[in-house]
């Protein structure tokens, strides 16, 4: 993944990388490592996606857990509660990306000041329609513009 990320980004492509998904007390202390290899690949930007557990999804991420993590698994539901307001998922909109709570807002401010520090999410692509052609009418329908 990175060189396919540095290749485009050699290539003069805007590439970002999404950190996602981020998952407490077990892919949480790779935040840094991740951001400093994807900035030395060449990328513009990264995200991160907190671990979202709607409907059957947290059942089966249960079973991975307690497969691959048996020791973790209590520790990871009681921190994923922690930042979804007591709940396994919160769909609530502007939280259920990054969570809320103290633990969310550590991640968040470990993930923006590596940005910072590597240059990330400084430059944003200017948006042009200069190639932008409207698809020709292929009905009877009238034209609005």
């Amino acid at each position: 993944r990175l060189a396919a990320l540095r290749g485009l980004a050699e290539a003069g492509v805007p590439t970002t990388v999404m950190v996602a998904p981020l998952v407490p007390a077990i892919n949480d202390t790779e935040i840094e490592r991740i951001l400093d290899a994807a900035a030395a690949a060449g990328v513009e930007g990264a995200g991160y996606v907190l671990l979202r557990l709607p409907l059957e999804v947290r059942d089966i991420f249960r079973e991975w857990l307690v497969t691959h993590f048996p020791d973790r698994e209590r520790h990871v539901f009681t921190l994923i509660r922690q930042m979804r307001g007591g709940k396994d998922y919160d769909a609530k909109f502007g939280q259920r990306m990054t969570g809320s709570g103290p633990y969310a807002w550590m991640l968040g401010r470990r993930f923006e000041k590596a940005c910072d520090r590597l240059g990330l999410n400084l430059r944003r692509t200017a948006l042009t329609v200069e190639h932008f052609v409207p698809p020709a009418a292929r009905t009877a329908q009238l034209e609005l513009f």
